[in-house]
């Protein structure tokens, strides 16, 4: 019987360089590989304690000067759903999201493209290619899903495989406690749709089906536009210096 344990990660902190959410910022990353046997039950651990996940490497900020990034969780089992997000859904309802494994194709680059090429056109992926798509999504050795989201072909039924239009990609790891959305894009020509929205709430209803409390979102910033999203979503947590905590928007500013 071997009894020797299982060496621990290994940790490793980059060099400073421009904040791409706060102006005059630098911020720093700590880092680990997630490979191996236990890479799953590593990436759960590391996430519920504020790391992300981007294809092997899970990181967490460590910014020597500044701690505005703030792990988000949301509490699916509390979740409350405003009006807005009642005609978000509504106005979707011709979608089909199908959960898959992780395995790119040129359809879902066209889409990467075109929404990498709106929204982040000087974005650290802006330059992203084919072949770097690929790998984001099929280098992982944690237990990842691709949703796929199409418009439903007419005269289909709800549970024939979805051949429309792909509208919009998930990228998100499958947990002990449930999702974390490690990525996602759509089509900028369908901003009617606030699919951004859309796809955590779809995330929401799947983690709520298989009985999991939790959607990770990643970071929060407090005073960046870009995260103010995520903030939507009630009730949820962030990850403070003892613990997760309740955070909670006024009344007035959910909806």
């Amino acid at each position: 019987m071997n009894t020797q344990a299982t060496p621990s990660p290994q940790f490793y902190l980059t060099a400073p360089a421009a904040c791409p959410y706060l102006p005059g910022e630098l911020e720093r990353k700590v880092f680990t590989h997630l490979v191996g046997a236990r890479a799953a039950e590593m990436n759960d651990l590391l996430t519920q304690g504020g790391f992300r996940r981007s294809q092997n490497i899970a990181y967490r900020p460590a910014c020597e000067t500044c701690r505005a990034c703030v792990s988000v969780r949301i509490l699916v089992n509390e979740f409350e759903i405003g009006r807005n997000m009642r005609r978000v859904l509504s106005g979707n309802s011709d979608l089909v999201g199908t959960m898959m494994p992780p395995q790119p194709s040129t359809e879902q680059f066209s889409l990467f493209r075109r929404y990498l090429d709106d929204r982040h056109q000087r974005g650290g992926m802006s330059d992203m290619s084919a072949l770097d798509y690929a790998i984001m999504v099929e280098d992982t050795h944690v237990n990842t899903r691709l949703i796929e989201y199409r418009k439903r072909v007419p005269g289909a039924g709800l549970g024939d495989q979805p051949q429309g239009e792909l509208v919009g990609v998930a990228l998100s790891d499958m947990m002990s406690d449930g999702l974390s959305m490690v990525y996602s894009f759509f089509n900028p020509e369908e901003e009617h749709r606030s699919l951004g929205t859309y796809m955590i709430l779809d995330h929401i209803k799947r983690t709520r089906q298989l009985g999991l409390p939790h959607v990770y979102l990643g970071y929060w910033v407090k005073g960046s536009a870009k995260m103010h999203y995520k903030t939507r979503f009630q009730p949820q947590e962030h990850l403070m210096p003892a613990g997760w905590e309740r955070f909670r928007l006024d009344d007035s500013a959910q909806d």
